[in-house]
Formats: structure tokens, sequence, C-alpha cells
């Protein structure tokens, strides 16, 4: 992991790095047809949402990922920029969360395999399946994240 990177956390009612998480999300969506929302929607969500932003300190601050969380722990959103991947930043963010809140939840698309790979790995597990979640009626699973999951050794790996 890059020294350089540093947690920012948004709190709700505040659109700080909103630009910036809309432009990686869709990024994301163009590249592998993925985090499909319209953008009022997603700046509602971000702006009532607490959100754990790993930026790239330099010339230029880069998102490298972000979570957006609601009240109860379950995560909007989460994106982690494709050449930052394998670098621990998710695991990271996911560890942000869960030491934040007692809960962690969150839904994925299906057939979404790149994101449920990541949950499993993680330590989420799929709770139900959901039918035309999604506005463009894709399914969805809701997923928590397991009692005997990595919460406990994320949160110990981030030196929580």
């Amino acid at each position: 992991m890059s020294v350089n990177i540093e947690l920012r956390v948004v709190g709700r009612g505040d659109d700080t790095l909103v630009d910036e998480a809309w432009e990686l999300k869709e990024r994301i969506r163009r590249e592998e047809g993925v985090l499909r929302q319209r953008r009022g929607f997603f700046t509602d969500a971000y702006r009532r949402s607490t959100v754990y932003a790993l930026v790239e300190r330099g010339v230029e601050d880069t998102l490298v990922g972000f979570a957006a969380t609601r009240r109860d722990g379950y995560i909007l959103f989460l994106a982690v920029a494709p050449e930052y991947r394998g670098e621990g930043f998710g695991r990271r963010l996911v560890a942000e969360v869960a030491d934040n809140y007692s809960s962690v939840t969150c839904h994925a698309r299906t057939t979404n395999e790149n994101a449920l790979e990541f949950y499993r790995e993680v330590g989420f597990q799929i709770q139900r399946r959901v039918d035309n979640y999604y506005e463009d009626r894709g399914d969805a699973y809701y997923l928590r994240l397991g009692e005997d999951s990595l919460k406990e050794k994320l949160s110990r790996f981030m030196g929580r």
C-alpha cells in the first residue's frame, strides 16, 4: 500500500469529493458494466451517507476508492479504481465501515462476479436473493458481514 494514501471521512450532508466519486463510479460502469445509477440518485445517496474515501496525495489528489454508508452500516456504494485493486484498499474501506457499525450489509448484482468474490473473501455471506432489485430489473444478493468473518482480522490488520 502506498504511504501517500490517506483516509478522509466525509460526513452526512457534505458533498466533498462527490464529483470525484461520481467520475470513478462512472468509469467503472463504462469499463465493467456495473454500478449503474442516475446522477441525481447517486448524489442524493452520497450526501445522506458517511463516506470513507481513500485519497492518494500528490500534486493533484486522486480518489482511489470510497464506501458510502448509511446510518445502519449498509454500504450503498463501494468502489476502488481498477488500477488500485489488489492492494488491500477495498478491505481497508470495509474495515473502516466495520469499525464504525455493529452490522455491515450491502447488495451486489448477482452477475457481478468480481464484487461477489471480493465480498466472500472479506467475509460477507449471502442472506437472500432479491429479484428485480435494480432500476434496470437486475437481480441482487443481500449480503451481511458475518460474525465469524474477517471483521476482527480486518480491524487488527488496520491497527484498530
